[in-house]
């Protein structure tokens, strides 16, 4: 029987302090799901750097800040130290931050991203407070909130008009999404919620593995490490293709 492991994601610090900020930006899923925005703006047939440049910012609060503190304040997964009034301070900055960039751009480039700013602010809510008897806080609007909308909302602040690269862009986003929370459920099991590891795997050579729940974590700690920093290179190199 083996221990827990101690840390309740692959890329959380040590508690207390800014120690707990850094782990609450999840940096790695983070940056994943802003990289989303930046390739459905470099599938547009027109691209804007400037139109990107405000979506990634908007999310990148949302998602980044705002979601991420409203998680934490709704049962504390991280278990970091920080106060629900700073987690709710952080929620309301985040998303209200997100949301006025979003009035911005609805008045100074078209009122067609109307439907993008309130979706994203609605799933910011509803999906991290498991609002509506957790109705939203599942792995498919998981998967439509961080991976289809970044992608659609890069790609139409851009094109301002429907695409097929566009609809395909976020079907890939909102797939990927759905690969990551197929890796990322079991690992937040063993991390958070696993007590103890106890077993034997036994190969056809006769040898005998001991299960741990580092051994467990580590292919998908790994796979997710990867698919992150994939991600976001695949999104600079496509931006960099439209510069």
């Amino acid at each position: 029987m083996t221990a827990p492991l101690e840390r309740p994601a692959f890329y959380a610090l040590a508690g207390g302090g800014w120690r707990d900020l850094v782990t609450l930006l999840h940096p790695p899923y983070t940056a994943w799901h802003v990289a989303y925005v930046a390739l459905g703006a470099a599938v547009a047939s027109h691209f804007s750097l400037g139109r990107m440049g405000a979506a990634l910012a908007a999310f990148a609060l949302a998602v980044g800040i705002g979601a991420h503190a409203l998680d934490e304040l709704h049962g504390r997964p991280l278990g970091t130290a920080l106060s629900s009034r700073t987690l709710v301070a952080l929620g309301a900055i985040g998303i209200g931050g997100a949301t006025a960039i979003g009035i911005v751009g609805i008045i100074t480039i078209s009122a067609t991203l109307i439907p993008f700013v309130l979706a994203g602010a609605f799933l910011a809510v509803a999906y991290n407070l498991e609002l509506f008897g957790g109705r939203f806080h599942s792995d498919l609007w998981f998967a439509l909130a961080w991976g289809g909308l970044p992608a659609l909302t890069g790609f139409w602040v851009c094109a301002l008009r429907f695409e097929a690269t566009g609809l395909i862009i976020a079907a890939a986003c909102t797939a990927l999404s759905l690969a990551q929370r197929r890796l990322s459920t079991p690992v937040r099991e063993l991390r958070r919620r696993t007590a103890s590891v106890q077993g034997t795997q036994r190969l056809l050579d006769g040898r005998a593995v001991e299960l741990t729940a580092a051994r467990l974590a580590q292919p998908l700690d790994g796979a997710l490490r990867m698919l992150s920093l994939a991600i976001v290179l695949l999104a600079a190199g496509a931006v960099a293709l439209r510069v």
